[in-house]
């Protein structure tokens, strides 16, 4: 079973290295969680290198000034490695003409590439990057389109997995539903971001850029997510701190309570195995 903690520093000694999400543990998409951001300012006073580690599909600048805009401090870490950043080279290597799913402040993504966006029945490749409007659409409204891009073949570049994410006390549906969706219907799909292993790399790529070498024995991701970050780490052999107050909540917590018995069920039930855990990181 996983260990509870109460503060970070009980096992900051531990490691090196901190492979942080960032939404649903450092801010809930409208305002940063102050003791988060300062057990990582902490913790990089103590000497350990913190990657912010993120499935947002937008290159990590565009992800800096959001970040800053919500609360979190730049001294709250050392670099950022986003799903968009692992995505621009799965698009750069794939066609040239782009059905693109995703909101204006989505276009970042392409910023750059050689591509031209087209109509659905124009497309070579799908590019992903969220919802034309999160807050009224679902996945199914995209089910017909979709449909008919399965039928032709086309493949579907997903540039955030999350299904989910939090904002303020509501969940909101990501691109990795759409990707599901797409899934189901016999549509072939190439998604980046946690928990793949490219994602992984590229982090711990920027860690050793700033550290030297790293002993993966020493390093930790801290998550909300069970298919993306406690899968994601795990899968690559890493300890886990696992934040049990975020998208998952809802099976094991009530009036901010955690039910134990419950949570141990629902962390069996998924196959994780987090070294640790705690409501929020602080």
């Amino acid at each position: 079973m996983a260990a509870r903690i109460n503060s970070f520093r009980d096992i900051a000694s531990r490691y090196d290295v901190v492979l942080c999400d960032v939404w649903g543990v450092l801010h809930n998409g409208i305002a940063a969680f102050k003791e988060a951001c300062e057990a990582l300012i902490e913790a990089r006073s103590r000497g350990l290198t913190v990657v912010l580690i993120t499935n947002s599909p937008r290159p990590h600048p565009g992800v800096i000034v959001q970040i800053r805009g919500l609360g979190v401090p730049d001294t709250a870490y050392d670099r950022i490695v986003t799903s968009g950043d692992v995505t621009r080279a799965l698009i750069s290597a794939g066609q040239k003409k782009i059905y693109f799913i995703g909101a204006e402040k989505d276009f970042p993504l392409l910023d750059g590439l050689d591509v031209d966006m087209v109509s659905s029945e124009s497309a070579e490749i799908i590019v992903c990057a969220g919802f034309f409007d999160d807050e009224t659409e679902t996945p199914d409204d995209y089910r017909a389109t979709l449909a008919g891009l399965a039928r032709r073949k086309i493949p579907f570049i997903c540039a955030n997995p999350d299904l989910v994410v939090e904002r303020g006390h509501r969940l909101i549906p990501c691109a990795g539903a759409i990707a599901k969706v797409y899934e189901d219907l016999g549509g072939e799909t190439r998604i980046s971001g946690k928990p793949y292993v490219p994602m992984y790399r590229a982090s711990l790529s920027e860690a050793k850029a700033i550290r030297g070498g790293i002993d993966l024995s020493r390093v930790i991701a801290i998550g909300d997510g069970m298919p993306t970050d406690v899968k994601g780490a795990q899968d690559f052999g890493l300890d886990v701190l696992y934040i049990s107050a975020g998208i998952h909540a809802r099976e094991y917590m009530n009036e901010e309570k955690t039910d134990e018995t419950k949570l141990n069920a629902f962390l069996k039930s998924e196959g994780a195995t987090p070294k640790w855990w705690m409501p929020r990181l602080a």
